[in-house]
């Protein structure tokens, strides 16, 4: 084939965003999305220079929500992009958990902007700027349209699974209670303000709720000083909608198990665990993967005689139904029967009844051995345990008496030992070396055990 000596360069990070952008764009629904992120853009200038204009903080404060809202059409974005790529090797999950880090990063921006804002009017408060109306009231509308047709227009999936998971915000509590208080009046109106309402559109209208009011009191007093407060009651707003939904996507980042399925999951366990054939559920741990995605890993142990393949099925069967992404683990009982030795015993040994000598282990060569202790000298380690004047050294080996033939011996002449030599040689305790790995004390033959069969020495 063809030899290329110079190759090219890996694909920059600008390089990669621009193909990626080139795949999303490619899709019809995309351009739905890029069209109102270009008025978006258009709208949030415009409101830039209108907040310079009028020098009005809680219009600055209420032109972040409209860049939100920019925030939240590149997540809608990133939602496409997820779909259209399949899992990789080094994403074997799939990219489902870039909408979750868009939606975390946009909803932290926005408090950190809450934050801003909380920061320049308490440096207001100090010295109070004037405050020129002119624009005021039409920026404010100008945002509030865009924000609630931009809502309303496009469904962002991430966002609205985060704005129904989540827990509610306080603002939307306050909501609550006081369209409880309106419907025990209007019961009529309870399908309309009884259902949880859209934080995002709830935020919307509060703020440009707040910037009227404050249209209202600079046009009639001069209170510039309701303007710092309308910052503060907007930033408050939006720190505190935008809190529940970081802290919920922050919990999917971290991997944990949402606490609306932890029931459910407890008892899908408890069938799996008297299924039959399985004997234990261990080492289970489920998390969220994405936007309404669990994944899990479990290790089932089963009986030795159970079918895998079976209870694999089962297994999976049952967890399936509440974790899309599941990996099961199976593997059968190690118990093991105990055995009382771990190499082959000779037949000879076993039959006591007829074979009386005291079994004696394979000994090594004669250049090994200490001829006073008949132990492996090892010069490094510590003085055997039958070197000194202690029982059992100097003692000819027992042999028990038993008259018949036998032609399987250990090459000893059989016959009977007077029991006073024995004594006579020390302690007269049978078989004392022979606790201690048959080691015996030899005096007339310290290095030749036994004959052959030819009456020769054996080596």
């Amino acid at each position: 084939g063809t030899i290329h000596l110079f190759r090219k360069s890996q694909r920059s990070l600008v390089g990669k965003l621009t193909h990626e952008f080139r795949l999303v764009a490619a899709d019809r629904r995309s351009w739905k999305i890029l069209l109102f992120g270009a008025i978006n853009l258009i709208c949030i200038g415009f409101l830039l220079m209108w907040c310079s204009s009028t020098n009005s903080i809680a219009l600055t404060a209420y032109t972040y929500l409209t860049i939100f809202d920019l925030f939240s059409l590149i997540t809608c974005l990133i939602s496409y992009w997820v779909m259209m790529k399949k899992p990789s090797p080094v994403y074997s999950f799939g990219f489902e958990r870039f909408e979750v880090l868009a939606v975390f990063a946009s909803t932290v921006l926005a408090q950190l902007g809450a934050l801003f804002i909380l920061k320049e009017s308490a440096e207001r408060f100090l010295e109070q700027p004037e405050i020129h109306t002119g624009r005021l009231l039409v920026g404010t509308f100008v945002a509030l349209f865009f924000n609630l047709f931009t809502m309303l227009s496009i469904r962002n999936k991430p966002f609205a699974y985060v704005s129904e998971a989540a827990s509610t915000s306080w603002l939307q509590e306050h909501v609550a209670d006081l369209s409880r208080s309106i419907c025990g009046i209007i019961p009529g109106l309870s399908s309309i303000f009884l259902p949880r309402m859209n934080p995002f559109v709830l935020i919307d209208i509060a703020g440009a709720l707040a910037l009227c009011i404050t249209y209202m009191l600079i046009e009639i007093n001069n209170y510039f000083a309701v303007d710092t407060a309308s910052a503060i009651a907007i930033a408050l707003m939006t720190f505190g909608t935008m809190y529940p939904m970081s802290v919920y996507s922050g919990k999917v980042l971290l991997q944990t198990t949402p606490p609306h399925v932890i029931g459910q999951l407890d008892k899908l366990l408890r069938e799996v665990s008297t299924l039959d054939g399985v004997l234990e559920v261990r080492n289970e741990h489920f998390w969220t993967l994405g936007f309404g995605t669990l994944a899990g890993s479990v290790h089932v142990r089963i009986r030795r005689d159970a079918n895998e393949q079976m209870v694999l099925a089962h297994v999976t069967n049952r967890l399936y139904t509440l974790v899309s992404t599941l990996t099961v683990q199976i593997f059968k009982d190690d118990w093991i029967r105990p055995t009382l030795s771990s190499v082959p015993i000779a037949n000879n040994i076993l039959n006591l009844s007829d074979h009386h000598i005291i079994p004696m282990p394979s000994l090594k060569a004669a250049d090994s051995l200490n001829p006073v202790t008949s132990t492996p000298a090892k010069p490094s380690s510590p003085p055997p345990e039958f070197s000194f004047n202690t029982p059992g050294k100097n003692v000819n080996p027992v042999i028990l008496l038993n008259t018949q033939t036998r032609p399987y011996g250990l090459g000893f002449n059989h016959g009977s030992v007077p029991y006073s030599s024995v004594l006579s040689q020390g302690s007269g305790v049978p078989g004392t070396g022979a606790t201690q790995g048959f080691r015996t004390g030899f005096t007339n033959v310290p290095s030749r055990y036994g004959t052959n069969a030819r009456g020769q020495p054996r080596p």
